[in-house]
């Protein structure tokens, strides 16, 4: 069976304590690897080479560092079928969406940064008739811990990794134990690339044992993670105390408001892709579907009608809209909210059920869930589900739409239809939310700043957003002239 080791200081090693675990492929069910169950002492390891590596990296060449990037990135491209393949096994995700989205993008953020590297520059302020000059430096940070979640695996662990790369860290990185695979792949490709040894380490196991000891480690100084909202105040309880730089990137609760003099065909069609995109398990999924009440019987009857089309299956099938979610223990938490929608006076419109798929019975299948509610404050349009589950409820107005959608712990994005100029900068304007789509949905230039407000989490990333948090600034002050 495959065994999953640990990437440290340019090599695959065993972990210290050599204890392994399961992980389960959830279109079948079945175990298909072994993950090292690593600990503190990896953590200690990968940090030590990671430090001894840093000195050097952190003065290679910006061109030198953009041309080994962007060798990881053509590398990624090269192997995007034995990529995508491995991330629709380890996720349930449809392959389609892994060769189409998850591996691309993950080439993509390596590009990215390799070449934004060479755009970010340092700024100089002339004080005129004091013969002083400023100038800040934008310096690596040392040795950073990225931690990744397990619903885009190689696309999300890459996004934090590139920058911190580029900026000239060197890196302890954790991926999900849930979807390790990709992860453990890049390893060999970024030996393959000509990544120094040490330069980034990734060690795989637990977060509660292996994040944990990132988080914590005393000479880790930022720490960019991507996950649930708890674990977020987690790690933030344990590394403020530290004064470690923290990028927190946590869950969403995203609506949806749809006017009445929307492009209806294009919202349609769009909606029923932002609801449901790898099996709603998007952190940008708009969970929350509110609708002007003049249009709402219709969009109901439509949108249902398009839910009811959308085929569940085993991931590798071309028809394939909607896989497996990640795990067991995730599809029990969807179906307890199911569950509580109903006992919260929910109508189930569509959906709720198990998919029962033909030589995967034992897989964890969801039908895509469409649930109309009456009361905004219920739990399901509360509280994050993350997974094939949407809500309907009608609103009357523009302050009603904007009540509804901001009256929720989070604010990670928004999507807002609309073809009235005044009504989409308004409504933009007054959303709670880090990202806003208007008459589309997950349009990303990554250029632009990622990440939320409120429960949603703190700092920035994407763009020149990214380098800054992985770099320091020192302000350098000269006079000159005659005293």
């Amino acid at each position: 069976m495959l065994q999953l080791q640990n990437y440290i200081n340019g090599s695959y090693t065993d972990p210290e304590n050599g204890t392994w675990i399961d992980v389960f492929n959830p279109a079948t069910g079945k175990v298909y690897a072994k993950l090292a169950r690593s600990g503190e002492e990896d953590v200690a390891k990968a940090y030590a080479a990671a430090a001894k590596a840093f000195p050097t990296w952190s003065e290679t060449t910006l061109q030198e560092r953009s041309r080994i990037l962007s060798k990881i990135a053509d590398l990624i491209e090269e192997q995007l079928i034995p990529l995508a393949e491995a991330e629709s096994q380890d996720n349930g995700k449809p392959l389609s969406l892994a060769l189409s989205v998850d591996i691309p993008r993950a080439s993509s953020n390596f590009r990215f940064f390799a070449h934004a590297i060479t755009q970010f520059a340092s700024e100089a302020h002339e004080s005129i008739g004091t013969q002083t000059m400023n100038f800040t430096l934008r310096q690596p940070i040392g040795v950073v811990g990225c931690i990744a979640p397990w619903n885009l695996p190689l696309y999300l662990f890459t996004w934090k990794v590139a920058p911190a790369l580029a900026a000239g860290n060197t890196v302890v990185a954790k991926p999900s134990e849930i979807t390790p695979l990709t992860a453990y792949m890049l390893g060999k490709i970024c030996t393959e690339a000509g990544l120094p040894e040490g330069v980034l380490n990734i060690v795989q196991g637990l977060g509660n044992e292996v994040g944990e000891a990132i988080v914590t480690h005393a000479h880790i100084k930022a720490i960019s993670f991507t996950g649930g909202t708890k674990t977020g105040a987690h790690i933030a309880r344990s590394a403020a105390p530290m004064f470690k730089k923290l990028s927190l990137e946590l869950g969403g609760k995203n609506p949806n408001l749809i006017f009445a003099d929307c492009d209806y065909e294009k919202m349609l069609a769009t909606t029923v892709r932002s609801s449901f995109a790898n099996q709603g398990q998007i952190c940008l999924c708009s969970s929350r579907i509110y609708v002007q009440e003049t249009l709402y019987e219709q969009f109901k009857k439509d949108f249902v009608h398009r839910v009811q089309q959308l085929v569940v299956g085993p991931p590798k099938a071309s028809e394939t809209q909607l896989g497996a979610v990640v795990s067991e223990a995730h599809r029990d938490k969807i179906e307890a909210y199911i569950k509580l929608a109903t006992e919260e006076g929910g109508t189930i419109l569509c959906g709720g059920e198990r998919v029962t798929v033909d030589d995967h019975e034992e897989g964890y299948y969801l039908q895509p869930t469409v649930i109309e509610v009456t009361d905004n404050q219920c739990r399901v349009n509360q509280e994050e589900i993350f997974g094939p589950v949407v809500t309907l409820m009608p609103f009357t107005d523009e302050a009603d739409a904007l009540q509804k959608a901001n009256n929720v712990p989070y604010g990670l994005s928004a999507t807002v239809w609309t073809q009235h100029v005044d009504t989409m900068m308004r409504v933009s304007h007054q959303l709670e939310a880090g990202i806003v789509w208007v008459n589309t949905w997950l349009n990303r230039d990554l250029r632009t700043p990622f990440g939320g407000t409120k429960d949603s989490g703190v700092g920035r990333e994407g763009g020149f957003e990214a380098l800054r948090f992985f770099t320091e600034p020192k302000n350098v002050c000269i006079q000159y002239g005659k005293s």
